[in-house]
C-alpha cells in the first residue's frame, strides 16, 4: 500500500487511475508522495518515506527542488498538461490589450438606470473605447514551449505576424511552429520588433525582471505586454513608468500585486490560465500517471530535478539510484552489488543521475547508501 498525500484540491479522474494499492487523502502520515498544486512547500519537512512530489501544473516554484534533490525526492510537473487553457486566456489577453473592452464593460454599467436614453449615451459614448485590431500586428513571444507554441500558432492563424525566440529550443518544437512563425536571434530582438509581446518562461535568476526599463526603451512605442508565466518576469516599476508615458499602451498579467492593482491600463486576472475543468483533469491524470510509474516502476518521467529515465522492466528486481553525478559512480554501484546484471540504463541532469538496474537474482545492496555520492537506493 502506498500512501498519498493532497496537499491542494485533486480532480478525482486522476486520483482513480491509482488505484486499489493507494490511500490517497488530504491527511496522511509518512507518505510515500505529495500531490501539490500552488500550495506553499518551502518550509515543510519531509520523512524519510517521501519518494516524490508531482505538481499538478508546470510551475514548481512552490516546491524546494534544492532540498528535495539532496534528500533523493524526485519532483514532477505536468508539462503541456494545461497548456491550451493558458493559450485560450493568452488569446482574451490579447483582444483585452487592444479594444478597451474591461473599460467599456465597467462604463455600460455606469448607465443602468437611464431608461430609454440608454442607446443615444451608447452611441455617444463609446468612441472613448477605440483600439486597434490585432489582425496584421506583430506578436512577439518569448519561450517556446507546449504553451508559446500553442500561442504562436494561433495567433497566425488569427492573422498575425508572429516572431519569437527559445535559447533552449527543440527540434520537434520548432517543427510544431507553423511555417509562417519567424525566429529571432535573442529576447531583444524580439521584444524591439513586436507590437504585442507575451512571455512563456519560468521564473529564474536569469529570467527576473527581463522586460525592465532599459529594454523598454528600446521597444516599440504603444507596445501592449502580457505576462501569463509568473511574476516577477517584468519589472513592475519600469512598466508603471513606461504606462504613464505612453511607451507601453497596455500591461496585461494573470499575476497580480498590491504595486499594479487598480492602475490605468493595466488588467489583472485573478491566476485563471489554467482554471478549467479540462485542464485541471489533465494536470490530475498526468501527475498521478508519474506518481505511479515512478513508485512501482521506477521510471522517472517529466521531472525537473533528476533526468528522465524509463527501461522496460527485464529482470526479476530492479535496482533505483539516485546519486551525485560524479565520475566512477556506475563502476563503484556495479561494483558492490555484486549481481547479474541484465539490463541498466542512466542519464545526468546537472549534478545528479539517475541509474536504473535490472538484474536476476538476488544483489547486496545494502552497502550502496554508504558509497559516497549515492544519494537514496530502491529495490523494486
Amino acid at each position: 500500500m502506498y500512501n498519498v498525500l493532497k496537499l491542494n484540491k485533486i480532480a478525482a479522474i486522476g486520483t482513480e487511475r491509482l488505484g486499489a494499492d493507494y490511500n490517497c487523502a488530504d491527511a496522511v502520515e509518512n507518505p510515500d508522495a505529495i500531490l501539490v498544486r500552488s500550495a506553499a512547500m518551502h518550509d515543510m519537512e519531509f520523512g524519510s518515506n517521501l519518494l516524490a512530489i508531482a505538481r499538478a501544473g508546470a510551475g514548481t516554484n512552490n516546491i524546494p527542488k534544492d532540498k528535495c534533490s539532496e534528500q533523493g525526492i524526485v519532483v514532477f510537473n505536468t508539462p503541456g498538461a494545461n497548456a491550451n487553457a493558458v493559450k485560450e486566456l493568452v488569446l482574451a489577453g490579447l483582444l483585452l490589450s487592444s479594444r478597451k473592452i474591461v473599460e467599456g464593460i465597467d462604463w455600460a454599467k455606469t448607465l443602468k438606470g437611464n431608461g430609454d436614453a440608454v442607446g443615444k449615451m451608447v452611441e455617444k459614448g463609446k468612441s472613448q473605447f477605440v483600439g486597434p485590431e490585432i489582425s496584421g500586428k506583430t506578436l512577439g513571444v518569448i519561450g517556446l514551449g507546449a504553451i508559446g507554441i500553442l500561442v504562436a500558432n494561433a495567433a497566425v492563424a488569427l492573422g498575425m505576424k508572429v516572431i519569437g525566440f527559445d535559447p533552449f529550443m527543440s527540434v520537434p518544437n520548432a517543427l510544431k511552429l507553423n511555417p509562417h512563425f519567424r525566429f529571432m536571434k535573442s529576447n531583444e530582438e524580439v521584444m524591439t520588433n513586436c507590437d504585442y509581446l507575451t512571455i512563456h518562461v519560468p521564473l529564474t535568476p536569469e529570467t527576473k525582471d527581463m522586460v525592465d526599463a532599459e529594454v523598454i526603451e528600446k521597444m516599440r512605442d504603444g507596445i501592449r505586454i502580457l505576462n501569463y508565466s509568473r511574476d516577477g518576469l517584468v519589472n513592475c516599476d519600469a512598466v508603471l513608468a513606461a504606462l504613464k508615458t505612453g511607451k507601453v499602451a497596455k500591461y496585461v498579467t494573470d499575476f497580480g500585486n498590491d504595486q499594479i492593482l487598480g492602475e490605468e491600463n493595466v488588467i489583472v486576472l485573478p491566476h485563471l490560465g489554467a482554471s478549467t475543468p479540462e485542464s485541471e483533469d489533465n494536470c490530475a491524470i498526468m501527475a498521478c500517471d508519474q506518481i505511479k510509474e515512478y513508485l512501482e516502476n521506477g521510471n522517472i518521467i517529466n521531472s525537473v530535478n533528476y533526468p528522465n529515465v524509463t527501461a522496460a522492466k527485464v529482470g526479476d528486481k530492479r535496482i533505483c539510484v539516485l546519486h551525485k553525478n560524479v565520475p566512477e559512480m556506475i563502476q563503484n554501484v556495479l561494483v558492490e552489488i555484486k549481481a547479474n546484471v541484465v539490463n541498466m540504463a542512466s542519464k545526468t541532469r546537472g549534478d545528479y543521475a539517475y541509474t536504473i538496474i535490472d538484474i536476476n537474482g538476488d544483489a547486496a545492496t545494502e552497502k550502496l547508501e554508504a558509497i559516497d555520492g549515492v544519494v537514496r537506493v530502491r529495490v523494486i
